[in-house]
Parts: C-alpha cells; structure tokens; sequence
C-alpha cells in the first residue's frame, strides 16, 4: 500500500471506531427512535453510511456489494429493494428501519469495512486518478469518490452520535 491508501485505510478505521461506539448497547428500540418526525434513527444513519460505503466501493471495484453476496439483505429484511442506500428516503422509510440489533448493524459495517481494506490494498497512487463516474462535470475520480465516501460516511456517523447523546445514552 501506498501513503495514500495508508491515509484511507486509517479514515475508513475511524468510521468503523465511531459506528461500535454509537450502537453498542443500544436496545432495537434506541436504535430505532426518531427524535422527531423528520429526524433518522442511530439504526437507519448506520445502515445507511454502511450500504453507501458497500455501493460505492463495490461500483469503483467492479464488484457485487457485500449487502447482497453476503446475504445482508436477507438478514436485515427491511422492505426496499435488494440496491437502496437510504438516498432520498422519506421520514416514512426510516421509520421502517426497524428491530434491528447493534450486533446487526456492526456485523454488516465489519464486513464492508474489511472488504473496502481489501479492495485499498491493491490500490495504487496512480489508479485514485481513475475515472470511476462520468455522470458529474468534472468526472469523478477512485480518489475523490472515496474521500467523498469517507465525508459523508462521518457526517452520518456524527449525526448517529448526537443522535444518541439526545437519548442520554
């Protein structure tokens, strides 16, 4: 591995810290209350950083995400199709992230977490410049793909620890 993917490695590591620390000992009821109407529960932002993470290193990977491999989709059982991320979802579907277990929500993290480690070791300073998304102008490259990855990821995982804090947890 390179410095880069070191750096990566490290700030994917963080994510996956944060993610044991705002689930672990919550009942299925914690994780999934809404504060409010239009707020998401510690359940619904923890899968949702979770699949975006599997979504978009498995799009930059080439490769099957881990949600539907690894028969996580069976195992959560929620009721969205086998490719939703949580993008666009209403206060509606977040409140039907439901009776999920911390131990749940972590298993699924550990195992995108060790597969996007994977997929970092045999990444390359010059492969970050890859061009993975012509959809935006300019294209996105690996890197920028993963660093927005690793922004959002901790922005969600932030929110799931107010989140909890407003529990008094």
């Amino acid at each position: 591995m390179t410095a880069s993917t070191d750096l990566l490695v490290d700030a994917f590591g963080r994510i996956r810290e944060v993610v044991e620390e705002v689930v672990t000992g919550l009942s299925p009821d914690e994780l999934s209350t809404q504060p409010d109407d239009d707020a998401n529960s510690i359940g619904w932002l923890v899968w949702h950083l979770t699949r975006i993470q599997d979504d978009h290193v498995a799009g930059a990977a080439d490769t099957e995400q881990i949600w539907t491999s690894g028969g996580w989709y069976e195992r959560f059982d929620l009721p969205f199709a086998a490719d939703a991320t949580g993008y666009g979802h209403s206060s509606k579907d977040v409140a039907a992230v439901r009776d999920l277990s911390a131990q749940l929500l972590t298993d699924y993290h550990e195992a995108v977490h060790d597969n996007t480690v994977q997929f970092l070791a045999g990444v390359g300073d010059k492969d970050l410049k890859r061009i993975v998304d012509r959809a935006w102008t300019p294209p996105v490259t690996l890197g920028v793909r993963l660093i927005s990855v690793i922004a959002d990821d901790l922005q969600h995982a932030g929110q799931a620890a107010y989140v909890r804090g407003m529990l008094g947890r």
